[in-house]
């Protein structure tokens, strides 16, 4: 099947739960695409369940559907938008070298974000002397701060205190420092996205978490933990290995657990679901798909968007 663009870049998001990559590798199966995941998460290895990995899932009518930025960095590790970035385009290349079609499929927006809309401070790096000292401060503190340095080159959202923080961040670091340009593609993209009715992904992720724990998400914990990944570390990775340390601590029943692990994740939904609004605000178009319709009808709806957009 020939694309009739250059540059193409199939995008699917949604909340969590909501279907994207089984939806991603049928259209993968399809149009002879590869899925290049966009979760912050899914890159570490040895956090399968917790990240909901279900690598089972890129196998289709027994085709192997191949993924990218999947277990490509030890867990430990920290990861970032700026290393995103680049491994993103690295693998982009590859793909489209071998006449293939580039499948971008997450939740995490600001991943999405950043590769559909070009973001030059990415690669700044953060500064954690300088974040411990700002983040006991309140916010009209740091507005203080912001506004005695030169941030006019650049948006800054002042509802969110952590972002604040970054934007001091960034002016902080340009005033002995140049921006270095890195070279970006311009994609011609298609962003499909999936959502519903709230109280039908709540039911969703009540069942995914259930069966998650069925699976041996304590157990992963636990193993993680024997790897010398701390409780801290561990926070650091999400929900639910927040909230499964606070229980192999004590510190919360199983039944707690459960249902606030349920609670956190559904209202981690609502705010990817927030994101997204933002970045349509921002200029990204995406054409919606509700989840809750069957899944032909959803694979045939992003079939003929996709090859509108691509074959023509």
């Amino acid at each position: 099947m020939e694309l009739s663009i250059n540059n193409p870049l199939l995008v699917i998001l949604g909340p969590t739960a909501s279907g994207k990559t089984e939806l991603a590798v049928r259209l993968a199966d399809y149009f002879n695409g590869e899925i290049i995941s966009a979760d912050s998460r899914q890159v570490y290895r040895g956090m399968d369940i917790g990240t909901g990995k279900d690598l089972n899932s890129y196998n289709f009518n027994g085709k192997q559907i191949k993924y990218h930025l999947i277990d490509c960095v030890d867990a430990g590790e920290k990861y970032n938008l700026h290393l995103f970035k680049e491994d993103f385009q690295g693998v982009y290349k590859n793909i489209i070298s071998n006449n293939k079609l580039p499948i971008l499929c997450g939740g995490t927006g600001l991943y999405i974000q950043n590769v559909l809309q070009e973001y030059p401070f990415t690669s700044i790096p953060i500064d954690n002397y300088l974040r411990s000292q700002l983040e006991v401060k309140s916010k009209e503190e740091l507005l203080v701060i912001l506004n005695s340095l030169d941030h006019h080159f650049m948006k800054v959202d002042l509802s969110s205190h952590k972002r604040i923080i970054r934007a001091i961040e960034i002016c902080n670091y340009l005033k002995s420092n140049n921006l270095i340009e890195s070279e970006n593609i311009k994609y011609n993209s298609l962003v499909i996205g999936l959502k519903g009715d709230r109280s039908i992904l709540r039911e969703k992720i009540k069942l995914r978490l259930e069966n998650r724990i069925e699976e041996g998400l304590i157990e992963e914990v636990e193993e993680l933990l024997k790897s010398n990944i701390s409780f801290d570390i561990l926070a650091y990775y999400g929900l639910e290995y927040k909230f499964v340390a606070m229980y192999l601590k004590q510190e919360i029943s199983k039944s707690e657990l459960v249902n606030r692990l349920f609670i956190a994740i559904c209202q981690y939904a609502k705010r990817q679901e927030t994101y997204f609004r933002k970045m349509e605000k921002d200029g990204i178009k995406i054409e919606w798909i509700d989840f809750s319709e069957d899944k032909e009808t959803i694979f045939h709806h992003s079939k003929k968007l996709a090859e509108n957009y691509f074959i023509k």
